[in-house]
């Protein structure tokens, strides 16, 4: 009783206490019931994802030409395509997610007989067999780079076997057309039924192992007299994009009226292709290719692309070149071409190709070599594992190279069985042009001619580079080099070994190495050369039509015209001729970037007007500047460590910038906040998203190192985005460090169509 008795009057102390314990244990409870309620929806998710594999020891330090990152990891794990922690939330994500937990449970696809039509039969046994072959004859789908990851369809396709393999059905959920989940099904039966990979490879090299011999650079001997007729360049140009003025100065860099030039315009780059077009009818010795490819990177239709240009450049009447040498418009020359005449001229028998240094084993698997790929849908999918065709040396690194005319002419000709059976085996591999050369040649007759330098310099970062920036492209973490500045000048002064060409050059990034490479060159510009410091590069021409433009850049480019009009006529005597006030008339014809002395200088638009009299039409070009809104606040020093705070989108973590130079924003838009900092003492500082009503749209905490240079972070904010000007405030102990202000345009265009009053911006 004495023990009941205090037992009571310890309950009635602290039974507030009590109370409040039991809620917490009851809301704890309800937590843990919501997460396994969410894991039951993704049944597996968390517990199959593994840590990424580290990079290599000394992996970023080796100087190879080899685009190959890490392993990625669609297939093995699909937590890589759902939506990033960043931006939840996403529709596609969701999508993504619910069809590959559907696929986990099925764990296999079966096939499906389609309906029999009248008077014919099933196929089976040989009928069968013939019609898997036709997998690798399939028609493609158009080929290309893509925003983002293919969301993925129902399975609408027929399979002709039962599909098991996570690579495949992971491949088959995300796929975004019947027709491409059709080719990979195909692919797949065939390569499971062992009809679509060579065994074994014959070898005709007499040699065992690699050849792998050096040339280094003499000066003495790059002076010497050549024997023999000096040799003849057939430049196999492969470009895309907008960047005319930029492909213009590397033409002339290397042109010479005795060697030739074959060009290749990416099929999505039409402005690109009329100004090559209009280029090439200036000079005999320019030619563009007659078709046109779309080519991805990693992609399979790279490879197609130079053999078919190679049989081009073979077949032309009166072209007899010596050497085929590839470049890109972001390539340029670190040698004159006399002094890369002279050096081909002594080495006439030789083939350059860069390898990748590395044991073959391990440059197998970072390459993929031993996965099954294929390209459809804009997408290089991976397909599950293979094995390396018996017999053969395997090798690869750099997909720019120097080769021989007869060593072309064996590539496109002949009926060797070693050149057929490796075509259709780097048909279906990521990368091909990596290793397809390299590994024909180490095993054909011609081995002994094989030197192991592309006579490039590539500008490898890889801390920077191999960020899997492609993994909306391909199945696979890819790296990229980063572009020469200034600072990285004496990596061109190469001295060891000869080298002729450097990549890669953005004059949108930075044009001052290219002056001081010309001037190292060619000397300095005549004086009063005009516009050496300038850059502009179109980014609207009105022959494209609006299909290429957002809504937010029709929005921008008409209101851009709208408001150089208005300011021209309120800046103008009420007196002034009225024959000096336009209206625009339909869309800009062309909009470009303008850039001086590397800083972005704002939008050249010119535009058809009419003026309000009566009068002829005129073109006017405006010139719209950014205004700068970077307030730098902090008086500490941790605070003083804050360089720059900028807000956009299209960030490239390579090069670290924003691509979207102009800042362009709608309410869709997914805008990044970066900071630039000084080196200094560790610090915590707080990122706050002000809408232009004043509302704290979102707040984040970043942890700035000491050594840290460039963070940033896109917040998960609510779409559409406010329209107006917005706030990103960045704070240290609710303390301002700085603040910037970007605007959100309200869009006037809705699917390339003008919005009219009363109509909704999504119809429903």
């Amino acid at each position: 009783m004495v023990a009941s008795a205090r037992v009571q009057k310890l309950v009635r102390r602290y039974k507030l206490a009590i109370a409040t314990a039991l809620a917490i244990l009851l809301l704890q409870g309800l937590v843990v019931w919501s997460f396994s309620v969410l894991e039951e929806d993704e049944p597996g998710e968390k517990g199959r994802q593994k840590k990424p594999r580290p990079l290599d020891p000394g992996e970023g330090s080796k100087d190879t030409d080899s685009s190959a990152g890490r392993r990625g990891s669609a297939g093995r794990r699909h937590g890589r395509w759902r939506g990033r922690a960043e931006s939840p939330g996403v529709p596609v994500a969701k999508v993504v997610r619910a069809v590959t937990s559907r696929h986990r449970a099925s764990r296999r696809i079966l096939p499906t007989p389609p309906p029999e039509a009248p008077g014919r039969q099933n196929l089976s046994g040989a009928a069968a067999g013939e019609a898997l072959v036709g997998a690798a004859g399939f028609p493609h789908g158009d080929t290309g780079s893509v925003e983002g990851a293919p969301q993925p369809t129902d399975n609408g396709f027929t399979p002709k076997c039962e599909i098991v393999g996570k690579d495949a059905l992971s491949a088959l959920a995300r796929a975004s057309s019947k027709q491409c989940q059709q080719e990979i099904a195909n692919v797949v039966c065939l390569h499971q039924a062992g009809g679509l990979m060579p065994k074994a490879v014959p070898r005709h090299c007499q040699r065992a192992g690699k050849m792998s011999p050096g040339i280094q650079w003499d000066e003495v001997r790059a002076q010497q007299p050549v024997d023999g007729p000096p040799v003849r360049v057939a430049y196999m140009l492969v470009v895309h994009g907008r960047a005319i003025r930029q492909l213009k100065r590397l033409l002339k860099a290397v042109y010479h009226e005795q060697h030739f030039f074959y060009i290749h315009v990416d099929k999505r780059s039409n402005y690109l292709h009329r100004e090559v077009v209009e280029l090439a009818r200036q000079y005999d010795n320019v030619r563009v290719t007659p078709w046109r490819m779309v080519t991805i990177w990693g992609g399979a239709s790279l490879l197609r692309m130079y053999l078919r240009s190679m049989r081009d450049l073979l077949e032309v009447p009166g072209w007899a070149w010596d050497f085929f040498i590839n470049l890109s418009a972001t390539d340029y020359p670190t040698r004159t071409n006399e002094e890369l005449v002279a050096f081909l001229s002594k080495n006439r028998d030789k083939n350059f190709l860069k390898s990748h240094g590395r044991d073959n084993s391990r440059f197998i698997k970072k390459q993929g070599l031993d996965r099954l790929f294929h390209e459809c849908d804009s997408h290089m999918w991976r397909l599950g594992e293979r094995q390396i065709p018996a017999g053969i040396v395997v090798d690869g690194g750099s997909d720019w190279f120097v080769l021989t005319r007869s060593f072309v002419e064996y590539v496109v000709y002949t009926d060797d069985p070693l050149v057929a059976q490796l075509r259709q085996f780097y048909t279906y591999t990521l990368l091909p042009a990596e290793s397809f050369f390299h590994t024909v040649l180490e095993n054909s007759p011609a081995c002994e001619s094989l030197v192991d330098n592309n006579l490039r310099v590539t500008n490898w970062n890889r801390k920077l580079g191999c960020k899997c920036q492609y993994k909306h492209i391909v199945d696979w973490c890819g790296c990229s080099p980063n572009d020469f500045k200034p600072q990285d000048f004496l990596r061109l002064q190469q001295v060891s070994r000869p080298t002729f060409f450097a990549r890669k050059f953005e004059s949108t990034v930075n044009q001052e190495v290219l002056e001081i490479l010309d001037f190292h060159l060619y000397g300095s510009y005549p004086p009063g050369t005009p516009a050496l410091k300038a850059y502009w590069e179109n980014t609207y021409d009105v022959a494209d039509g609006p299909s290429g433009l957002s809504d937010v850049m029709l929005t921008a480019y008409t209101a851009f015209a709208r408001l150089s009009l208005r300011h021209a006529t309120t800046a103008a005597s009420p007196l002034a001729n009225p024959l000096c006030r336009f209206e625009p008339r339909g869309l800009p014809s062309s909009v470009h970037l303008y850039f001086y002395d590397d800083h972005f200088q704002g939008y050249l638009v010119t535009q058809a007007v009419q003026p309000s009299a009566q009068g002829p039409a005129e073109t006017l070009e405006m010139w719209l500047m950014p205004q700068g809104s970077l307030k730098l606040l902090g008086r500490s020093d941790q605070a003083s460590r804050l360089q720059s705070l900028e807000v956009g989108t299209e960030w490239d973590p390579k090069e670290r910038l924003f691509r979207n130079f102009g800042g362009l924003l709608g309410p869709l838009d997914e805008p990044v906040a970066m900071q630039r900092w000084a080196r200094g003492p560790n610090l915590t500082a707080t990122v706050v998203w002000i809408d232009p009503t004043y509302v704290v749209a979102t707040s984040y905490d970043i942890a700035v190192d000491a050594e840290t240079e460039v963070t940033q972070y896109k917040p998960p904010l609510s779409r559409p985005l406010r329209p107006g000007a917005w706030t990103v405030r960045l704070l240290q102990f609710w303390e301002p460090l700085g603040e910037t202000r970007f605007l959100v345009l309200p869009l006037t265009f809705n699917r390339k169509l003008p919005l009219r009053k009363g109509k909704d911006l999504v119809p429903k």
